[in-house]
């Protein structure tokens, strides 16, 4: 791990890349609010790290809720250091399918959450001028592909908004972070079939390794060269090619 954390948010800790990212940071020693709808996962977390990890059930559609909960975790922690917004959801899609409702549910999970949690966050880290804001973006918000055409537009909305944060920021002290996987072996992912996926674990061990400097980065180094090329492909060539 690049820094060492003493206190930490992780926001959709019950599963995945949170999961990993709760575990890893308590056994660096990091006291760690761990926030999900799944209390009975958050408090078999703690369980596994008494004194560390410290479960809150907390549906981040519930916006109104947030900046309460974020004074009443900070003071349980004793400060903040670090916050990851890792909730994300991806319902399946049919290939011709339009559904609403799931829109606005990954609209309200992946985008609106983020913003409720993590402008807690910048209020507070803009005060004290440091602190690391982490985000977890998707190779899937770099164009507008068929397959998930709501998810893809919820991870381009995310990475925009970290984006902006990071230039409000950074001349603060302050660390902000888009990290944007592709295929990684998780529960929302698994119906996919993706061959070759990286653990969460894997996954968390490389977001915690690149912490030291504000940045927008890959997590797997090869998809800094595909997506390169796939961000600058006509929408004619990406029709044709059905990517």
């Amino acid at each position: 791990m690049s820094q060492t954390f003493r206190t930490a948010i992780v926001v959709g800790a019950s599963s995945g890349i949170g999961l990993a990212l709760a575990e890893q940071l308590a056994a660096s020693g990091c006291r760690v609010a761990a926030i999900a709808r799944r209390k009975d996962r958050l408090d078999e977390l703690a369980t596994r790290f008494p004194n560390l990890v410290l479960p809150f059930a907390h549906d981040v559609t519930e916006f109104a809720e947030v900046p309460e909960l974020f004074q009443q975790i900070t003071a349980q922690l004793g400060g903040l250091d670090l916050i990851i917004y890792a909730s994300g959801i991806m319902p399946e899609v049919g290939k011709t399918e339009f559904n609403t409702d799931k829109d606005i549910s990954t609209i309200n999970v992946n985008v609106l959450g983020a913003i409720a949690w993590l402008n807690q966050a910048a209020i507070r880290f803009q005060g004290s001028q440091t602190g690391t804001i982490i985000g977890i973006g998707s190779v899937a918000g770099d164009r507008g592909r068929p397959g998930q055409p709501v998810y893809n537009t919820s991870k381009a909305a995310l990475s925009t908004f970290l984006e902006a944060l990071r230039n409000r920021l950074s001349k603060l002290g302050v660390i902000v972070i888009n990290v944007k996987p592709g295929p990684v072996d998780t529960e929302m992912t698994r119906h996919l079939g993706f061959k070759n996926a990286i653990s969460a674990d894997d996954a968390a061990r490389i977001i915690l390794s690149k912490t030291t400097r504000s940045r927008e980065y890959y997590l797997e180094p090869k998809h800094h060269l595909i997506f390169a090329i796939i961000r600058r492909l006509p929408s004619w060539i990406m029709q044709r090619l059905g990517i």
